[in-house]
This record gives C-alpha cells, sequence and structure tokens, in this order.
C-alpha cells in the first residue's frame, strides 16, 4: 500500500476517509501540489433576489471569506465577479488578497434577477485575459448559486477547474446547479460540504 512515487500522504483527510474501517488503498488522500504557475481562483457569485431567501446571500458571503482567506494562505491570485439585476461586475482583482473581511464584503448587496450568463461572460474574459499574461497559471472558476435561473451558459474555455456551489434549498428542486455541472465537466457541492 505505498504511495506513488513522489506523492505524500495527507493523513488528517486520509484518517478521515478512513473513519472506523481498516485502512485500505481507497482511503488515501495525497497532498496536492501546487502548479508552478500559480493558481488563480475567480469566484462567481449569485446576488439575485432569490439569493435573499433564507439568507443564502450571507451564507455565500462567510464561505467567500474562508475561501478567499485559504487562496490568501496559499498565496494565489483570487477574483470576485457579482452578478444580479440586469449585469454583472468585477468587484476585486485577479490579486493576491492581502487583506479581506466582513467589511470589505458587506456592502456587496443583492436584488433583481439571475443573469448567470452575464456573470460567466465576464468571469470568462478575466480568466482568457489571465491565460494570455500567465499561460502556466492553474485557473479554477467557482459558480456560486441557488440555480433560480434559465440560462445555461457555454463553460469559459480557460476555465482549467470548476467547481458549482449548489444554494438551492426549496422543497421543490429545480436541480439546475446539477445540471450546470454535469453540463460543464465540474464539480457540485453544497456549503455546508464545503465549510465542513
Amino acid at each position: 500500500m505505498g504511495a506513488a512515487p513522489g506523492k505524500r500522504i495527507a493523513w488528517p483527510r486520509t484518517l478521515a476517509a478512513k473513519r472506523q474501517d481498516a485502512l485500505r488503498t481507497e482511503h488515501l488522500r495525497f497532498m496536492r501540489e501546487a502548479p508552478r504557475g500559480g493558481v488563480l481562483h475567480c469566484f462567481v457569485l449569485d446576488c439575485s433576489g432569490s439569493m435573499l431567501a433564507g439568507q443564502r446571500l450571507a451564507l455565500a458571503k462567510g464561505l467567500l471569506i474562508a475561501l478567499f482567506d485559504h487562496a490568501s494562505a496559499a498565496r494565489a491570485e483570487a477574483a470576485l465577479v457579482c452578478f444580479g439585476g440586469a449585469g454583472a461586475d468585477v468587484r476585486f482583482g485577479p490579486a493576491v488578497p492581502r487583506w479581506w473581511n466582513e467589511r470589505w464584503l458587506s456592502p456587496v448587496g443583492g436584488g433583481g434577477g439571475t443573469p448567470l450568463t452575464a456573470g460567466v461572460r465576464q468571469a470568462g474574459q478575466l480568466l482568457e485575459r489571465s491565460a494570455r499574461s500567465k499561460p502556466a497559471q492553474q485557473r479554477w472558476l467557482w459558480i456560486l448559486t441557488d440555480g433560480r435561473t434559465r440560462d445555461m451558459p457555454a463553460r469559459p474555455l480557460d476555465a482549467d477547474e470548476v467547481v458549482v456551489v449548489d444554494f438551492e434549498r426549496e422543497a421543490i428542486r429545480l436541480g439546475r446547479c446539477e445540471l450546470l455541472a454535469d453540463a460543464w465537466g465540474a464539480r457540485r457541492f453544497t456549503p455546508e460540504e464545503l465549510m465542513s
């Protein structure tokens, strides 16, 4: 049960996967090596009216603070695109976050429609510029939304990895975050899964 040459076992994650079972190969988790060109995390935040229900936008902001802190600790660049109402705009970056807290994020408000396509277009342009200026950089795209939209934009070409964070909480689910993740070959998580 040896690790792959040059890879180190991440013991906390391995032991969490093992739980009470005897250690088996499928429990092994390995340290991720940082790409030589660095990493850019582009977060696309849904600020539409539906995200105000059930404090979803507040939860998304709290999660963003944790994700930005993680990016800062890893010396990764981050960017934030907010979409809601009639459009989308870049609110931060791309840059290595030097300080990031509730005071900076609290002015981000919500309301109006869910122009997911506009948000993804802004993020795609940002990722494209990054790919031209730093071709060796790994680019992650994070979509934080409840999926209450009929938009089904194309996956940006310059996103190496995509994560859809699913904030849908309705009793009757539309499942659009899952559809988007499947269409884009993305990973899908709930905020609770990311915070645990």
